[in-house]
């Protein structure tokens, strides 16, 4: 190996890195708040590469159903809720912009010249179908047993990602897609040359960790998603939703999902099923911060993107394995320098 290898096993090391970093981010916001490990996690990130891929083609995605028939069971269930406790106007009006939204996205789907617009508009259409549906999963599969104990939540979630991955060759297909890079130029670095579809992803990670420290740091929501994170009952006392909480963190969850597909999707080609091993990677990030550090499962998830980009040159046949057995000595080490704590008993 010599350095110019060594530097373009890097930049793929970092690029991957900051992906599994935004997952790892991602999987502790969700784990903090709701107590739920988000295993359909990866299953956002292929929807956001195939959907973008899609649209790109000029084919409308078949998403906009799914979108579609999730929100007429949401709006079914607000409508029951409005028969049991009364009318009131701003639940009555909120799910006309609900079933307004759905339909919409259909229009425009069916309706727009897809593979001519703008790249940009390309993008939001393709977040546009998908950030809703995270709110919506939780609602119909999470919140019903919000108060169970995390292995059951967990099961649950398996059960969501299995499904999500049937889902997934249903709409898509077994085929794999790649998409268009933001850019086709690069930038030479002395001998080595960057390709600009890796500062994209580098860049655009950094912006939406900065953009989420800033989100908890200054605003009140984000405050509020904290709270629940250290003390869900003591939050609840002081008024704030659980619900609110846990729709809220899975709608940043498929945001951070759906964007991480679409930067990736120029790099590599992603399949129906690939989403698992995607956010696997970044969970053994999270597993090195504790599930409970933002920097330290950021930084791990770097590590990780570097040691599987380096086990690429000296066995690709083992890196899968290289990089799930980094979790092992972590694993030890929390257990044996952790005490157990038993689950309160609200949750």
């Amino acid at each position: 190996m010599n350095f110019q290898i060594a530097v373009l096993l890097g930049q793929d090391g970092v690029t991957n890195g900051a992906i599994y970093a935004l997952l790892a981010l991602s999987i502790l916001l969700v784990f903090t708040v709701t107590r739920i490990l988000l295993i359909p996690l990866g299953e956002f990130v292929t929807y956001g590469a195939l959907t973008m891929a899609a649209i790109q083609s000029g084919e409308p995605t078949a998403l906009v159903w799914l979108l579609l028939a999730l929100m007429l069971i949401d709006c079914a269930l607000d409508l029951r809720l409005l028969v049991q406790n009364g009318f009131s106007a701003h639940r009555a009006r909120w799910i006309g912009l609900k079933l307004g939204y759905a339909v919409l996205m259909c229009v425009l789907i069916q309706t727009l010249p897809l593979a001519d617009i703008p790249m940009f508009a390309q993008v939001l259409l393709t977040l546009g179908l998908l950030v809703p549906l995270g709110p919506i999963i939780y609602r119909l599969f999470f919140q019903p047993i919000a108060s169970a104990s995390s292995l059951v939540l967990m099961i649950v979630s398996i059960a969501v990602h299995v499904a999500m991955v049937g889902i997934g060759l249903l709409l898509f297909g077994p085929e794999g897609a790649r998409t268009q890079p933001f850019s086709d130029t690069g930038f030479s670095l002395g001998p080595v040359m960057l390709k600009s579809q890796t500062l994209w992803v580098i860049l655009v990670s950094v912006a939406l960790i900065v953009m989420l420290f800033i989100a908890f740091e200054r605003t009140l929501y984000g405050k509020a998603l904290r709270a629940t994170a250290v003390n869900r009952m003591g939050a609840r006392l002081m008024g704030i939703s659980p619900v609110f909480a846990g729709k809220a963190t899975f709608a940043m969850a498929t945001f951070i999902g759906a964007m991480s597909g679409i930067l990736i999707a120029p790099i590599t080609t992603l399949y129906f099923d690939s989403g698992f091993i995607i956010s696997l990677k970044g969970f053994v990030g999270a597993i090195i911060g504790g599930l409970v550090s933002y920097p330290l499962a950021a930084a791990g998830a770097v590590v990780v993107g570097l040691i599987e980009a380096f086990s690429m040159f000296w066995a690709s046949s083992y890196k899968e394995i290289i990089v799930f057995t980094l979790i092992i000595p972590f694993l030890l080490w929390r257990s044996l320098t952790s005490h157990h704590v038993e689950e309160d008993e609200e949750e």
